[in-house]
């Protein structure tokens, strides 16, 4: 009998680890892998009774017979060393290997999900190179392009999982934007493999499963929906503009982008009722200043969205970054999509060999 084998999935926030694994772990399956999935560490923020939204998606579309707490079970947060860090850190690392060999027994590989990045709860060993050893886990690392940069950061991560004798199975190129995606597969891939860098795909952006929905920017920033039903909030943002120029120059830019959030100040009537006429999914209004009453109306009549936040526009706009697309077990066209991309555009056979061997 082959061992069982694990693979960690890891990358930074935002870069599209879960629907990775998604994507892997219904494709492995379809080809006749049996597959557990495992997610030690639960960043989620807020009430402690919160489930993290990744482990309910894979519970349910993979039909997992595990408790949540047995799939995902430690919770970290930006604070988590203010109490009993000491003690805590081997009992975490207990939990963790408790609930990891419940989770891979009678499975033929387990999909692991990393955290917010590589080295999130390093001070307590808990981080993507310590979890990958601890688990006997070979690397996919996951890629959020923004630049040049982002190539550095990859090349930097294989380098460090290499020299700690973490085995990278490959890199996938995730949700790579139209703009880049000719100089992803002539140039960064290239590169990356040039340096011993194997790349396991490069998945193109679709708005589909990559966009957030307004309700997923309404749950970040908080604040008061003025408007909005139900079907409107279940709209994809596209595209972050921010409404600070004049109306003349702002035209032109407003009527290019589609399926936009516009981020203006309350007290820009003008320019809210400008983005009401383009295609606006949802507007945001800072400064806790209330819009003149016709904005209401227009936002009404278009059946747009209206929130307001009490906090100006720079912090907004801080708060809109950490927003990314979560995918939901009913929401079974971007749960295809997660397995199309996996088919489509990386070579997954390379896994089920590596799981097979």
């Amino acid at each position: 009998m082959l061992a069982m084998k694990s693979l960690y999935i890891g990358g930074m926030a935002g870069s599209g680890k879960t629907a990775v694994a998604l994507g892997l772990a219904l494709k492995l399956r379809e080809e006749g892998i049996t597959v557990g999935y495992f997610k030690p560490l639960d960043p989620t923020k807020g009430s402690q009774h919160k489930i993290d939204d990744d482990v309910l998606l894979l519970k349910e579309v993979l039909s997992l017979p595990h408790d949540e707490s047995i799939l995902s079970p430690v919770r970290t947060g930006p604070y988590k060393l203010s109490c009993c860090p000491n003690q805590e850190q081997s009992s975490h690392m207990e939990n963790i290997k408790r609930a990891y060999q419940e989770v891979s027994a009678n499975v033929d590989t387990v999909i692991i999900d990393g955290s917010l990045s590589p080295y999130t709860a390093a001070s307590l060993g808990l981080d993507a190179i310590s979890l990958a050893k601890m688990l006997n886990s070979a690397m996919i690392y996951v890629i959020r392009l923004e630049d040049d940069y982002s190539l550095d950061k990859t090349v930097f991560y294989n380098e460090h999982f290499r020299l700690a004798g973490v085995p990278v199975l490959g890199n996938i190129f995730n949700n790579v934007g139209r703009t880049l995606l000719d100089k992803t597969k002539g140039i960064y891939t290239p590169i990356l493999e040039k340096l011993g860098h194997p790349v396991l795909g490069v998945i193109p952006q679709k708005a589909e499963i990559a966009a957030p929905t307004v309700r997923e920017y309404y749950e970040a920033l908080g604040g008061e929906l003025l408007s909005g039903e139900d079907s409107s909030m279940a709209r994809l943002v596209e595209e972050v503009v921010v409404g600070s120029m004049t109306i003349e120059s702002a035209l032109s830019y407003l009527r290019r982008a589609p399926n936009k959030a516009v981020i203006t100040g309350g007290d820009r009537s003008d320019m809210a009722i400008t983005a009401l006429e383009t295609s606006t999914s949802v507007l945001i209004l800072t400064g806790g200043l209330y819009p003149d009453v016709s904005v209401i109306s227009k936002a009404i009549e278009k059946k747009v969205p209206v929130i307001l936040v009490h906090y100006d526009t720079f912090t907004t706009i801080e708060r809109l970054h950490e927003v990314s697309r979560r995918i939901h077990p009913s929401d079974t066209t971007a749960v295809q999509i997660a397995q199309d991309n996996i088919s489509q555009h990386c070579k997954w056979q390379a896994v089920v060999d590596y799981i097979q061997s």
